[in-house]
Formats: structure tokens, sequence, C-alpha cells
């Protein structure tokens, strides 16, 4: 019997590459390929890039050159380029950086079989299409291995907005949604295989509409058929858009048992007028106002969004309403960054706000953040939290879970097993973690 191939995957940015990038080394693994650690001893290296970035393509490039000593002493060594960097550069990777046999774009990686077969002969491979066949239905018969509690699971892919400092249209196409049977299938094969909590994926995930049996379905009812999947324990979805938050799955936050009281809702400014500059139709009143609602169906729910400052044309005016909204609303979680331009997007062409101006602004936001945080978790002690388990924490006798807030627990045990839901009191509050006793 032949030696297993070893396949290195480095995997950048969103967590829809991190799904991408199991599906990959599935897809491979039919190809007799096995996953190593390192690229050292790799028979294919595999890039799986994100586009969102600054010089996301010069970072791609410069780690691509790091590669060249492992070349030139294995000439055997595949070298491939996957995701959006893959998808906007296209031919012009092979020219710049002629050691990479392999480019495919991230709505064709299905095809990465017959890809790796054709570099075995001396040829190069490309594939940057947006194919019509349904790439997960092409590798549904991949070997699949034993997996950890918790799985991301992509439903829809793509967006329709067009906001101004955003490149996913152009390098994840137009929004597609996934038939509702087909993601059921893939979410009971899952838990079969140990997983208890799924996190739905997509560029817009709430604004899933895939082809349910009495026609079209929203995320809420592709939700609650979920529900019923036994063995099921906890069910997320990111990342949402805020016109896209409709009656049903707000509702749903209130009703569904294992829809989990955390919600990722990215607003990325509170001023109207660079909303409007962004192309984020909706405003900070109208996001303001869909808080309240969510909140009401589901009053202990923990919010987290997403920022830019520094946005072309911002003024500090428009800085005090992001900060104004930031205290009002109190994120549990929130990610904040200074606009970079994305080659290829509208704002990439306006006034650029100074560097040192958006890096002031940034630290003075994440402070506000970083405050609202603490006093969250601190708000956390005393209270009793169920408790999804992981892994062994960095001390002995140690273990490490999520809360169903998201919150990281850890307590000093090692009672509870990986996969077990345990209730858990919260005893203390860390910089990023809570400290909790098995109950």
């Amino acid at each position: 019997m032949s030696e297993p191939k070893k396949l290195y995957i480095k995997t950048y940015g969103c967590q829809m590459n991190v799904y991408d990038s199991e599906r990959m080394s599935e897809a491979l693994g039919g190809q007799g390929y096995v996953e190593t650690k390192s690229p050292d001893d790799a028979d294919m290296i595999l890039l799986n890039t994100c586009h969102i970035r600054e010089k996301a393509a010069e970072k791609v490039y410069s780690e691509l050159g790091r590669f060249k000593g492992l070349k030139a002493d294995n000439p055997d060594l595949k070298i491939g380029v996957a995701g959006c960097v893959a998808q906007a550069e296209g031919e012009e990777i092979m020219r710049r950086q002629p050691l990479v046999d392999l480019v495919v774009g991230p709505q064709s990686y299905h095809r990465l079989p017959e890809m790796e077969a054709k570099t075995r002969t001396g040829e190069k491979a490309l594939d940057t299409d947006f194919p019509e066949e349904d790439k997960f239905e092409k590798l549904k018969n991949r070997p699949k291995a034993k997996r950890g509690p918790t799985a991301f699971l992509t439903v829809q892919e793509g967006c329709d907005k067009f906001c101004a400092f955003c490149v996913v249209p152009y390098t994840r196409g137009a929004e597609v949604s996934r038939p509702a049977d087909r993601i059921i299938r893939e979410a009971q094969d899952l838990v079969e295989r140990g997983v208890r909590e799924i996190t739905l994926l997509g560029q817009n995930v709430n604004a899933y509409h895939g082809a349910g049996p009495n026609g079209e379905m929203t995320l809420a009812g592709l939700i609650w058929e979920l529900n019923k999947v036994d063995g099921l324990e906890r069910i997320r979805f990111t990342t949402s858009h805020p016109n896209d938050m409709s009656d049903d799955l707000i509702e749903a936050h209130g009703t569904c048992d294992k829809l989990m009281p955390y919600l990722h809702l990215p607003v990325q400014s509170g001023s109207d007028k660079i909303l409007k500059r962004m192309n984020r139709s909706h405003t900070a009143e109208s996001y303001l106002r869909l808080i309240e609602r969510i909140r009401a169906a589901r009053p202990d729910i923990l919010m987290s969004g997403d920022f830019i400052v520094g946005f072309p044309e911002e003024t500090e005016e428009d800085f005090q309403a992001t900060m104004d909204l930031v205290e009002e609303v109190r994120y549990g979680y929130a990610y904040s960054f200074k606009y970079s331009t994305r080659p290829g997007t509208p704002a990439a062409e306006r006034p650029q706000v100074d560097a040192e101006q958006a890096d002031d602004r940034l630290q003075r936001l994440q402070g506000m953040i970083t405050r609202h945080q603490r006093e969250i978790q601190e708000s956390m002690v005393g209270r009793k939290v169920s408790v999804l388990f992981e892994k062994p924490g960095r001390q002995p006798g140690q273990m490490v879970g999520k809360s169903e807030y998201l919150h990281a627990v850890h307590v000093a045990s090692d009672a509870p097993s990986v996969g077990e839901l345990r209730d858990v009191r919260i005893v203390a509050s860390g910089a990023n973690s809570l400290a909790g006793e098995l109950l």
C-alpha cells in the first residue's frame, strides 16, 4: 500500500474559508491526501485566501515566496492558491509567481481532484468560473472523518448588496442559497460524526431563500427544520445584514430552543451620511429600532457587530455618531477596523481620511467596546450558564467550552468530556474569558 500524500492548507479570513478548507481537504482525501500541520513535508500546499483586507494579494505573493526553497528541494511539490484572491487575480498569480501549479476560485473547489491530477502531468490548472453545478452536492460522497463538537455549515454564498468598501460580490458572486434538504442532510451527517453545535454561514446568511418542500424557505424556516434534528443541541448563524432581519427570524430568537441567544449584526457606522456613502441602505435609527425588536423577543441576547472607522469623508461628527450608537447598543463583542482600500471598490477612489486621525478614532472606539465587553462579562458572575465543552484547557485538569452567549468558559475540572453540555456557575471574569464551577 502506497504512502498517503500530505496536504498542507493555510486558511485566511472568514469562517466560510474555514468551512471551504475542510471541504477541499475532503475532496483531496479521495486522491489519497491526508492533512499535515507543516508545509515542510507536504506534497501539496494550498493557500485558501481572503481578499477583504488591504494588500491581501501582496501578502499572498509574499507567502508564496517563502515556498521557493521547498519547491527547489522537492520539484514534485504542488502549490495552489484558492479562495477570493485566486478569484480576483486568476492567471496573474501564475504569471507573477511561476512556482504556482494550481489556481482555483471559491466556487470551483469541487473540481480540485481533476485539477490536481492535471498538475501531476506537468500542466498548470486554473479554474475561476462560477459553475452551474452545486459544488456541495459534488462533494457529498467524499471520505468524512470524526468531528469535534462544533462545526460550520455554509447555507448561502455571495452578496447582492454592493457595499462601497467590499469585494465579496466580485469574488463570491451573486447571492445563492442551497436547497434546504441538502443542508438538513449535511447537518444530520455532522451530528452522526460528533457535532452538537452548528453555525450556519453565509455572506448574508439571513438573506437565505433556499428551495424547500413547499417553495422558498427563509432562514427562520430552515432553523426550525434543523431544530428537529436529533442530537443537534445548538444552532447559530453569521453574518447577517440589518435589512434582511425578517419578522420570523426575530421571532425565532424568542421561541426556538436550539437557537442560541447571540447575534452578530454589523452596522459599520453610526452616521447616516457615512452609511449612505457605504451603500448600506439602512440608517442608524432603523438599526437601533431593529435591536429593540430583537431584544424584546429575546431580552438576554448578546449582540456583536462590525465597525469601519476612517471611511472616506468621515468627520469627527460622523465618528461621534458611531460612538453614540455603540454606547446605546452595548455590544458583548465587536470587530472594529480602520478603513483600508480594496482595489476595484467605489470607496477606493474617494478622498481618504488622514491615517493618524483614523488611528486615533479606532483606539477610542476599541476602548469603549472593550469597556462594554468587560462590564457584560462581569455581569455574568454568579449566573448559571450552559457550556458545551470543546477541549482541555491550558492548565492541567482544566476544560474549556463556550456558553450559549459564546463566552469562552473554563472550569478547573477534567470531569466534562469533549462534546458534553454541562451547567456551570460563573465565578470570575477574565480579560477574554469566564471561570466557572460545575453544577
